[in-house]
Order: C-alpha cells, then sequence, then structure tokens
C-alpha cells in the first residue's frame, strides 16, 4: 500500500541558505536556533534477514585492533578468506623452516660434500638444495615420514629446529581445527531457521488495543529459554534542538508479567499492550499512514544441541504494520496431535470493528463516560 513518509533530519548552516540567526526555527520545531534541519525518510535500520544496516568509518588502528583478537577475526571472516589465511600460513612456516635447514645444512658444509663421501655426515641425510629442505619441512611438520631424509646427531641445531617445528605445527594445526569448529557451530546459523511474520499488526486483544507479531520454529528442536524484546527506534530531536537519527525506546511485550518468557514449539503471536507507557499511545490509524519509525524485533535463547546463545533479528517499518488486522489461524488440533500449518503463517485477515482511533482517544472515551 502506499504509504506517506515524514522526512528526516539534515543539518545545513544557516550561512549556506543565506539566512539570519534569527529566522531560525526555535527549539521544539525543526531548528535549533543555529542549525536548520529538513525532514527525509527514514531508512531501515535492521533487515528483514536481522543484519543491521550500520557502516563503520573513520576507525583509528582498525587493524591493531583485529588483530589483537586474530582469533575472533578468522571465525568472522568469509570461508575462502578463512582457508586462503590458513594456507598461507602453512606455505609460510613451511618455507621458513625449510630455509633453517638449508642455511644449516649450508653452514655445515653438506652442500659441497659429495654423495659418496662416507666419512662426512650431513646435518639432514639427502638434503642437498633448497627444494630438498623444503620438502624436509613438509614432511617434518605434516609427521609424513617418508624416511629418505631425516636429521642425524651431527647438529644439534638441526635437531632443534625439528622440535621447534613440531610445536609450531601442533599450535597452527589446533588454531585452525579450532577456528573451524567455531564457526561451523556459531549459533547464528539457528537463527535462520527461526521466523518472524512479514507483518505486525494492531487490533483489539481482551478489550485492549495491541500490537501482535508472529514468531516461529522451524525445527522440532528447542530454544531454550527463548525471551523476546521489541525496540521502536525512530529519529527525534531534544527541546535543546539536539538531533537523535536512533533513538530506541524499549517496548512492553510482557517481561512485566514474565509472558516474554517463551515456549517456542509451535509459532507464537507476541503481543504489545498499547497503554500509557507505549510509544504508539497516542497514534491513530491515520497517524500510521505518515509516521515514520521502526520496531526492531529481538528474539534469543540457547540452542538445545550446543547450549550456545543466538539471536535472531526483525523489524518492522511502520508501513508494514496493518491496522485493523489479525493473523490467520496457524494452529490447528487433529485426533491425537497438533499441526502447524505454515502456509498460514504470514496470512492476516481483516477486522473490520477495529477502532481507527488511537488508544488514547480510546482511553479518553471511556474516562468521560
Amino acid at each position: 500500500m502506499s504509504v506517506g513518509r515524514s522526512p528526516h533530519y539534515s543539518i545545513v548552516s544557516c550561512e549556506e541558505r543565506g539566512l539570519p540567526l534569527g529566522t531560525m526555527p526555535a527549539v521544539g520545531s525543526f531548528g535549533n536556533g543555529k542549525i536548520h534541519t529538513r525532514r527525509k525518510a527514514h531508512g531501515r535500520f535492521v533487515n528483514k534477514t536481522g543484519q543491521c544496516n550500520i557502516s563503520f568509518s573513520n576507525m583509528d588502528e582498525k587493524s591493531s585492533r583485529y588483530l589483537s583478537d586474530i582469533f575472533t577475526t578468522c571465525v568472522d571472516i568469509r570461508w575462502r578468506y578463512m582457508f586462503l589465511v590458513f594456507s598461507l600460513v602453512f606455505v609460510a612456516s613451511w618455507l621458513t623452516f625449510g630455509l633453517a635447514f638449508w642455511a644449516i645444512g649450508l653452514l655445515h658444509g653438506d652442500m659441497e660434500a659429495g654423495e659418496d663421501d662416507d666419512a662426512f655426515t650431513p646435518c639432514t641425510m639427502q638434503v642437498r638444495t633448497f627444494v630438498a629442505a623444503f620438502l624436509f619441512s613438509v614432511e617434518t611438520q605434516t609427521t609424513i615420514g617418508y624416511g629418505a631424509r631425516y636429521v642425524t646427531e651431527e647438529c644439534p641445531m638441526a635437531v632443534s629446529m625439528v622440535v621447534l617445528q613440531s610445536i609450531v605445527g601442533c599450535i597452527i594445526d589446533a588454531f585452525m581445527i579450532g577456528a573451524i569448529m567455531v564457526k561451523m557451530a556459531r549459533p547464528k546459523k539457528r537463527a535462520k531457521t527461526l521466523l518472524f511474520s512479514h507483518n505486525a499488526v494492531i487490533a483489539m486483544r481482551d478489550g485492549k488495543l495491541s500490537l501482535m507479531f508472529r514468531v516461529g520454529n522451524l525445527r522440532k528442536s528447542h530454544i531454550v529459554e527463548a525471551h523476546v524484546r521489541a525496540q521502536l527506534v525512530k529519529p527525534r530531536l531534544t527541546e535543546e534542538g539536539e538531533y537523535i537519527p536512533l533513538d530506541q525506546i524499549d517496548m512492553n511485550v510482557g517481561y512485566d508479567k514474565g509472558i516474554d518468557r517463551l515456549f517456542l514449539v509451535a509459532p507464537i503471536t507476541i503481543i504489545h499492550e498499547i497503554d500509557e507507557e507505549s510509544p504508539l499511545f497516542g497514534i491513530s490509524k491515520q497517524d500510521l499512514l505518515t509516521s515514520d519509525f521502526e520496531i526492531v524485533i529481538i528474539l534469543e535463547g540457547m540452542v538445545e544441541a550446543t547450549a550456545m546463545t543466538t539471536q535472531a533479528r526483525s523489524s518492522y517499518l511502520s508501513s508494514e504494520i496493518l491496522w485493523g488486522y489479525r493473523f490467520e489461524p496457524v494452529v490447528f488440533e487433529e485426533k491425537n496431535h497438533y499441526k502447524v500449518d505454515y502456509a498460514h503463517f504470514h496470512k492476516t485477515f481483516e477486522v473490520p470493528s477495529t477502532p481507527r482511533c488511537s488508544a488514547k482517544d480510546i482511553e479518553d472515551r471511556k474516562s468521560s463516560t
């Protein structure tokens, strides 16, 4: 449906407009006495997929900060970059120790000694070139052990280098396996099977005007200690004229009564009662068409298989909230079980009896009668 948008605020200096300060709007209007503000559409803060539309810039020492937590960095990057990094680390370690074995042999004179010289004992047998030293390094770190190349007792430095390379190889292997396992078991993949309805609805529920949306779990495995939160995000201008582009207001979805804790076996409709403490208290159906806000939904819980906390996110723009609608039933009772039909998960039906006025007007009418 076509929805009007209240504009966003953008700061423009009075010198650019050629206006004296005395002509600028006062506090409480669209200006703050020093800057001129104009409104434009508010963009989505959180996508339907749960990704936040945030980009970082001008971060001081970004590279050093990311490298200081190298394990998390390796887990967060894409698979192809992760394998590329570990491949480069392996090749670098092989080359480094191969160069070390070649240098030890060169200093000991292994490269000049003949193969038929039985009186000469090299540091490493069958290593007379850099390529042979590199292959010996690969065999040592990967524990292949073909047997043709091996370290003798002639050079303690070569023996020490074998021990050191074995330790370094174990550290690299442990780091790589740990990062891969953590990346594969990340709980955010579980969030892909947690579902939010495409739209939120506003209708009467138990005599009160309520905002409702639906959440579901596509797996039979449970989300332990599941709970839901909701926040209304919108731009706001303070009394002092300060512009806050993403002002976040908590919305009560039952945490005072404990009903925000979910037993998420079948799809559940989450209810926010629009009362005096609700940021939607003064909004009517007509106001909703021109409002500029976003409701961010956060569903958290522990994955039953791993006991790791997962979080799924979604959001609803004001244009995605249907006034005077309810969700179609999705759970049906059969002979020996309950059937969940996800074909009806996103479907709604109109409720013409829903008041068009705000919850504040409804309360005022009740108090006046």
